[in-house]
């Protein structure tokens, strides 16, 4: 079988960057991106020389350069976005630049991400991007964060048939995974992940023909069976959370 060859955007750090590690140790031929070009070059010389990118979503003329730098080269298997921003806490007490800076990289970063890169992706070639099970409800202390990528799943959702056949969308919902983001949380959290168990638990699902990806199944179902509920009952059950 031939290696692949994958694009990450958002490579810089975890999930993303245990990603990078693990298609790396299956002969995959990589490329590398996200805003701190000195976290990418150590990780490019752990994964054997993959090349490096540097751009940031939040600014997306740094992505059509890196797309335009790309064009013509050999296509890619798959193109994943790992990239976001997270700020938790209170409505009343949330920074506006932060939460600007949430919606440019999560929501619009992604946009992007899906308008400029598919015609880098080979025919039946995989576009994969990363919602969260943050966005399957609005949860307490996260709000732009879960609503950026509710924004996420439903484009992913769109994407899914707007680029069928030729395109195979892929969405990916984490729960909770131990990494720089979610250590701004305050709180006890269930079922976390370490990055590299993450990383395997994506491939495994890159490799199925599921949509939506989503770990660990013992959390994210709990979370999907808590959307079912009507309003009175899934509130009521959210404020304790609160």
């Amino acid at each position: 079988m031939t290696a692949p060859r994958v694009w990450i955007i958002g490579a810089s750090a975890g999930i993303g960057a245990a990603l990078a590690r693990a298609w790396a140790a299956r002969g995959a031929d990589l490329v590398l991106s996200a805003r701190d070009g000195a976290a990418l070059d150590a990780l490019a010389a752990e994964c054997g020389g993959a090349r490096v990118l540097p751009l940031d979503l939040a600014q997306p003329e740094t992505l059509a350069a890196a797309c335009a730098e790309l064009r013509g080269a050999a296509p890619f298997d798959v193109i994943a976005c790992t990239a976001a921003l997270y700020d938790p806490g209170r409505v009343a007490d949330l920074d506006p630049e932060r939460v600007e800076a949430m919606v440019r990289v999560n929501l619009l970063g992604t946009l992007a991400v899906a308008r400029l890169c598919p015609p880098l992706i080979r025919d039946g070639g995989q576009l994969v991007l990363f919602g969260s099970v943050a966005g399957y409800l609005g949860l307490p202390g996260g709000q732009p964060y879960s609503a950026t990528k509710a924004a996420v799943n439903n484009l992913a959702e769109s994407l899914a048939v707007e680029l069928a056949p030729r395109v195979n969308v892929r969405l990916v919902c984490p729960g909770f995974v131990a990494t720089r983001l979610t250590a701004k949380n305050r709180f006890a959290m269930p079922a976390i992940l370490t990055p590299d168990q993450a990383a395997e638990a994506v491939l495994r699902g890159l490799a199925g023909r599921a949509f939506e990806i989503h770990f660990p199944r013992r959390f994210t179902l709990a979370i999907k069976l808590l959307r079912l509920l009507p309003y009175a009952l899934s509130l009521r059950l959210l404020r304790r959370l609160g």
